[in-house]
C-alpha cells in the first residue's frame, strides 16, 4: 500500500523546513566552525525578528509592529531553495540574477499554503523592494542582527569579527534612531574584535 500524498500546504511547509538547519555561509566563511557557533538561516530570522520587536515601539512616527514583524520572519524564505549565498558568490553573479532566483523560488516555495500563499508572498517582495518603512526598518534590522551575532561569537573568542563591525559602521540608519544607536553600539564594540 503506498503512502498517501502530502497536501499542497504540508508539503509547502515542508520545502521550508531546511531553514532550521541551513548555516547562514558567512559565519563559516569568517572562519568560525561549524556547529553550535554557526547559526542557522532560521535563527538569523528569529533573532531579526526579536530585534524588531525590541526596536520598533521606539520608532517614531510608529511603525505598523505586525508587518515589521512579519517582514523580518518572511525576508530569507528563498534560502530554503537556494541557499545562503556568501556576499562573494552573490557579487559573481550576473545583474539581477540572484533576486530574480529569490523571486522565483519565494513563489515556488509557498505555492500551496491557500490563502498564506498570497500574504507570505505579499510580505516577502514588500522586503524585497525595500519600498515602505517597515521594510527599510526590517532590512536594517537584518543587518544589524548580523552585527550581534559577530559581537557574539567575538565575545565567545571567535577572531576576525571587526570585518562584520566595518559592514555595520556603513548601515544608513537615518530616519530609525533606534537603530542608529544600537549600529553605533556595535560598531565601537566590533572595531576591535
Amino acid at each position: 500500500m503506498s503512502a498517501p500524498e502530502d497536501s499542497p500546504r504540508l508539503a509547502a511547509l515542508l520545502a521550508l523546513a531546511p531553514l532550521a538547519d541551513l548555516p547562514r555561509t558567512g559565519w563559516l566563511q569568517a572562519g568560525v566552525a561549524p556547529g553550535l557557533a554557526v547559526e542557522s538561516v532560521a535563527a538569523h530570522a528569529h533573532l531579526t525578528t526579536l530585534l524588531a520587536l525590541a526596536l520598533a515601539p521606539a520608532v517614531e512616527p510608529p511603525l505598523d509592529l505586525g508587518r515589521c514583524l512579519a517582514l523580518c520572519t518572511v525576508h530569507d524564505l528563498a534560502e530554503a531553495g537556494l541557499g545562503d549565498l556568501p556576499r562573494a558568490g552573490s557579487r559573481a553573479l550576473p545583474p539581477g540574477a540572484k533576486a530574480s532566483a529569490e523571486a522565483q523560488l519565494a513563489l515556488d516555495l509557498t505555492q500551496g499554503l491557500g490563502p498564506g500563499t498570497a500574504i507570505l508572498r505579499a510580505y516577502w517582495d514588500e522586503y524585497a523592494a525595500a519600498g515602505s518603512r517597515e521594510a527599510r526598518f526590517a532590512r536594517l534590522c537584518d543587518k544589524l542582527q548580523m552585527g550581534l551575532r559577530a559581537l557574539v561569537l567575538a565575545r565567545a573568542g571567535h577572531r576576525g569579527m571587526g570585518t562584520f563591525g566595518e559592514s555595520v559602521a556603513g548601515l544608513d540608519c537615518s530616519g530609525f534612531e533606534p537603530c542608529e544607536s544600537i549600529r553605533d553600539e556595535l560598531v565601537t564594540l566590533l572595531v576591535t574584535k
